[in-house]
């Protein structure tokens, strides 16, 4: 019978239609494959090309071998040259498109994925996440920074080589106007964050737990809103990224890398995003806020009842899911 989900941290509603539910491995889309070379002459982000990009603002590793790199965003769809001033017309509003984007390259190598790189590497990845996150949130009139990852065409990545993008922007974006406020909800009434709450109890019942770590536990949603989003959750109350510690860095690199190899195994190397959900510096203090990394491999495609009412129709059930990505090995 088909069964709709609420998720208690979003607000979502989510349709689990069991009548034409598929299988895990149906998912699995083969794709051809394409060999690419470690090195390609027109990339901009490939050892060698640095003068084919803008000027770089941040880097791991030395000027001769440098391990990850930041530069603005070529394309950038803000400007950190734009005024901040609102303007308003009878009942519309608008500003100047003032804010940052940037791109970090994650690997000199151009034909790698973190699926397929090393635990340091990956950790040097999220070193760059936090430095740049930290300097942006750092700027003022930022108001909110979003850290994401495209893989793969369908996904929306337009650059073979691996990259992540960061930008910030002037005013707090819907979706975490919208969290924080379910959020503190959820707190005056049960005097809980409703992420340590939702972590708490998927670590008892582990059937939608796809890796637990040190300091991190991976997991599909009770109600996802589609096929294997995995939801990366600091175990430590924390409602910031740039708060993250060494030790965390170390384990996140390794939860995130583990989770992106089961997908990559296991449903052949699907399209997928990533973004780092986090809240502003001065809500760091907030015992009700909570950031969290989401995985959101694309294996469907929203149609007229999802875009006309926000609400899914999902094919694939969370607790299959995840027995099915631990069951991947990545060796």
């Amino acid at each position: 019978m088909p069964e709709l989900r609420y998720n208690i941290a979003t607000g979502d509603w989510t349709i689990f239609a069991t009548e034409r539910a598929k299988r895990p491995h149906d998912f699995i889309k083969p794709k051809e494959t394409k060999l690419l070379p470690e090195y390609q002459e027109n990339c901009p982000f490939c050892p060698g090309n640095e003068s084919k990009s803008p000027i770089e603002l941040f880097r791991i590793g030395d000027q001769a071998k440098w391990r990850v790199r930041c530069v603005p965003n070529l394309f950038g769809a803000l400007s950190p040259k734009e005024n901040l001033q609102r303007k308003i017309s009878d009942i519309y509003i608008s500003m100047g498109g003032f804010g940052q984007h940037e791109v970090i390259i994650e690997n000199p190598k151009h034909n790698t994925c973190i699926a397929l790189m090393n635990e340091p590497e990956v950790q040097d990845i999220i070193r760059a996440y936090k430095s740049r996150y930290l300097a942006l949130r750092g700027i003022p009139g930022i108001e909110t920074v979003i850290i994401f990852k495209n893989h793969g065409t369908g996904a929306g990545t337009s650059l073979e080589h691996p990259h992540s993008q960061v930008i910030a922007v002037p005013v707090i974006t819907p979706q975490t106007k919208t969290r924080a406020v379910i959020a503190e909800d959820f707190y005056e009434k049960n005097g809980q964050c409703v992420y340590c709450r939702m972590v708490e109890e998927e670590l008892k019942l582990k059937t939608r737990v796809v890796l637990e770590t040190e300091h991190f536990v991976s997991f599909i949603p009770f109600a996802s809103v589609m096929p294997f989003i995995t939801w990366i959750c600091p175990k430590r109350h924390c409602s910031s990224f740039g708060s993250i510690e060494e030790a965390e860095i170390v384990d996140l690199a390794r939860n995130l890398r583990t989770v992106l190899q089961k997908l990559y195994y296991g449903l052949s190397n699907p399209d997928f995003n990533y973004t780092i959900r986090s809240y502003r510096a001065k809500d760091s203090g907030e015992e009700y806020l909570h950031w969290e990394l989401c995985v959101i491999p694309r294996l469907t495609t929203p149609a007229g009842f999802e875009l006309g009412t926000a609400m899914f129709v999902n094919t694939a059930l969370p607790e299959e899911s995840a027995e099915f990505l631990r069951k991947v090995s990545c060796s």
